[in-house]
């Protein structure tokens, strides 16, 4: 009798793996894109100087006035400080200068009233991308605030002074912000954070006494000695006040 079982036969069947679509093109692509970024980088770093790179760097951190040497040009549009109607006028980017219009009429008028501070180092005139920067800074020789003291005083009244009628006309907003070196308090109840925010809160109550209103004053700060403007951290101009006078907007 004829065997009539059922043979079944199971055949393995190997699916071949998909395909792997473009999801690798993406990621070829962001490889490529970051190497380029780095090598720009690398040939950015060797075609500057150390003051162009610290300018490059102030520009994308528009919150602290320019550096000394922001650019590492030699007029104003390079941040050149002190700043001098003689700057003003340089032959290397005059266009420039006749561009700035208004601003640069206030740059010339700051610095005519500040002649004397800026031949002494007392203060000093930047344009940075939030707007022109007065710097209120110590010298050796004729300190603007009391060591350690927050306190109006005689010599930081005496700029206010001079350059609160500019301030005034020009009817813009101003930010007043407070710096120190880096001296430290031996105790740590008062420290340099303080310190520079009581002579940030000085200079505006100075200025308002000479006619500044107080609706153009849009912050006070204090930075303590986080923004030294020199490379010794403890040189007296890290002791300042910087006072930025905005840019009219348009």
């Amino acid at each position: 009798m004829a065997n009539d079982a059922t043979i079944i036969k199971r055949k393995k069947i190997f699916a071949a793996e998909g395909h792997h679509g473009g999801a690798w093109k993406v990621a070829y692509a962001d490889f490529v894109t970051a190497m380029m970024a780095f090598f720009m980088l690398m040939w950015i770093l060797n075609a500057t100087s150390e003051d162009q790179r610290r300018g490059l760097a102030d520009f994308f951190n528009p919150s602290v006035p320019m550096a000394d040497k922001s650019g590492g040009g030699t007029d104003i549009l390079w941040g050149d400080s002190p700043l001098s109607s003689d700057m003003l006028a340089s032959s290397n980017h005059g266009g420039f200068v006749d561009s700035m219009g208004e601003n640069a009429a206030i740059a010339e008028e700051l610095a005519a009233r500040l002649q004397d501070q800026l031949d002494s180092g007392e203060a000093r005139l930047t344009l940075s991308p939030q707007g022109l920067v007065v710097d209120l800074m110590d010298t050796a020789d004729r300190p603007v605030f009391a060591l350690g003291k927050g306190d109006q005083s005689p010599e930081l009244a005496e700029i206010i002074g001079k350059i609160a009628p500019i301030l005034t006309e020009s009817a813009r907003p101003l930010k007043i912000v407070g710096h120190t070196d880096d001296l430290q308090f031996s105790s740590g109840d008062y420290t340099n954070w303080e310190l520079s925010a009581d002579r940030a809160n000085a200079a505006r109550r100075l200025a308002i006494a000479e006619g500044v209103s107080d609706a153009q004053i849009v912050e006070v700060s204090g930075q303590a000695d986080r923004m030294p403007i020199s490379d010794d951290p403890s040189a007296p101009e890290n002791r300042r006040i910087s006072i930025i006078l905005f840019y009219e907007e348009g």
